[in-house]
């Protein structure tokens, strides 16, 4: 995996942002091979990609072509969208007193501009809105709050939005929207897109509901395979993940260890991305309805069929009518089991996998029944060595978009401990790391955060695409696997993978001739 940021301009500079999104859109038309991700935000434009398939001078090659093209300078404004507030938000008070405002100046002047939709992000289909006028600004929260609720109309420095979903969050509560901006049971499930302007307009009535998990195992599979007995604490199907679609917010999601749930595919021999089961510190019990080759692979776990453990790495046979459970055995917290044949399931912009704060998919409950994509026949008893968990995680670090040396060298001057992981990130606890904000912009898959609190947040499958925190640093990618087995109270030692990489943030100003 290789990341590229492209800078158009800095502030809000909408000349900027259109080239941004102009340049996305004509990627994603026609995405080349080995392109994951093209994230516009303001005046800058993230890509991320598989450096086998995809070089980086192929790409830049790519995206000298099509920056001299006309099509990328013109996108088209959008619509004009109003979008009713009650301003009950809980830090309604604290911003009047912040700004010396009252409350009515501060309602008035929130609802005063017709804002621009620069971009989605953070999560599926906020929309980061700007300009707030100049008396209502006010820095981000030191620290995000662990829950915002849904609909929250919030701002932040220049910029203003809605929270569609229950997030984490770090912008100021004004009020709640009274329409939701996305659902993804509606045909289309976004109310906003880049370039339509918004205007907010005080209103009386209900909190809109919050979307139900989008259902994406099917209710009656033409092929039953096993039964869910007792659910574990987190299951998850999930295939490679869900690609291109972070400019609408979305997460990648996928396994969180994909060495392993690649290792578990190979031992039934199904090819890699194929739906498979994840479980996370305390597995289910599963009964099959009939025969089946598994494959299991993973750290942290050992199966139980009638008694005999099974370690992980190993492909076995699961016969009909009999038991599979999980009990903690060695390092870890996640493991894969996979069907030959793959597990059935609906996707969602492309991908089986959940986004859990999107409300896309969700967890495996009691009595649900998996069933088979195709039957395969396969032979059981395949093994191969799983690489060891090191006894102490080492982690690679790379320069981030934001690097400093102070930043950069705090995160390698001690130990840091994790004080809570999930499949967003984990949020560590060690020496104070200088951190910032500014305008909001792509996050990486492994970048570190760093909030002007100086405690670092390590961005995993289901991270916000978009984030306004300093970001100093990324985990290299061949040691992101390492972190879907990391639990709260691990210790993390971060090493100098490569000091300085210039070419991470690239500038590129088309409409002054300039090109990477």
């Amino acid at each position: 995996m290789d990341g590229l940021y492209l800078t158009f301009g800095a502030g809000l500079s909408e000349e900027a942002n259109r080239l941004a999104q102009g340049l996305a859109q004509a990627l994603l038309k026609a995405p080349p091979e080995g392109l994951w991700e093209a994230i516009p935000a303001y005046g800058t434009l993230y890509l991320e990609f598989d450096a086998q398939k995809l070089t980086r001078p192929r790409l830049l090659r790519l995206l000298r072509r099509l920056a001299s093209h006309t099509e990328v300078t013109g996108e088209e404004e959008g619509r004009v969208v109003d979008i009713p507030v009650r301003y009950d938000g809980e830090d309604l008070l604290q911003v009047a007193g912040r700004t010396g405002l009252s409350l009515e100046e501060v309602k008035r002047l929130h609802q005063a501009p017709q804002y621009r939709v620069y971009a989605l992000g953070f999560t599926p289909g906020f929309p980061f809105l700007a300009p707030v006028l100049e008396p209502l600004r006010l820095p981000r929260r030191s620290h995000p709050r662990p829950r915002v609720p849904a609909h929250s109309v919030a701002l932040a420095g220049p910029q203003t939005g809605v929270y569609p979903l229950p997030s984490p969050g770090g912008w100021h509560l004004l009020g709640t929207a009274l329409v939701a901006v996305y659902d993804p049971h509606r045909e289309e499930p976004f109310l906003l897109r880049p370039g339509d302007r918004v205007r907010f307009r005080e209103a009386a009535g209900p909190t809109p509901p919050e979307p139900a998990p989008l259902e994406l195992l099917p209710g009656e599979p033409r092929l039953p395979a096993f039964r869910v007995e007792e659910p574990g604490l987190m299951d998850l199907v999930v295939d490679r993940g869900r690609f291109l679609a972070g400019h609408l917010g979305l997460a990648r999601s996928g396994p969180l260890d994909p060495y392993s749930a690649a290792l578990a595919n190979r031992l039934v021999g199904n090819p890699p991305g194929t739906p498979l089961l994840e479980m996370a510190y305390r597995g289910p019990v599963l009964t099959a309805l009939e025969d089946l080759v598994v494959g299991f692979a993973g750290y942290g776990f050992v199966a139980l069929l009638d008694g005999e453990e099974i370690p992980p790495g190993r492909s076995f046979l699961w016969p009909r009518g009999k038991t599979l459970s999980f009990r903690p055995w060695g390092r870890g917290v996640r493991a894969y089991l996979a069907v030959a044949g793959g597990l059935e399931v609906h996707t969602f912009f492309g991908s089986a996998s959940p986004d859990l704060r999107g409300r896309v998919g969700r967890p495996l409950r009691a009595l649900d029944v998996l069933g088979l994509r195709e039957r395969r026949a396969v032979r059981p008893g395949w093994a191969f060595r799983q690489r060891p968990l090191p006894g102490v995680f080492r982690l690679r670090l790379l320069p981030g978009p934001q690097f400093t040396e102070e930043a950069f060298g705090a995160l390698l001057s001690a130990p840091f401990r994790v004080a809570r992981a999930d499949r967003m990130g984990l949020e560590l606890q060690g020496p104070e790391v200088p951190g910032g904000e500014g305008l909001s912009e792509a996050t990486p898959l492994g970048g570190i955060q760093v909030p002007p609190s100086g405690r670092p947040l390590v961005l995993l499958a289901d991270k916000g695409s978009l984030g306004g925190y300093a970001k100093p640093a990324r985990v290299a990618a061949e040691d992101l696997w390492l972190l879907g087995q990391v639990w709260p109270g691990a210790e993390l030692v971060f090493t100098s993978g490569l000091y300085r990489d210039d070419r991470y943030k690239v500038p590129i100003f088309p409409w002054e001739g300039k090109t990477p």
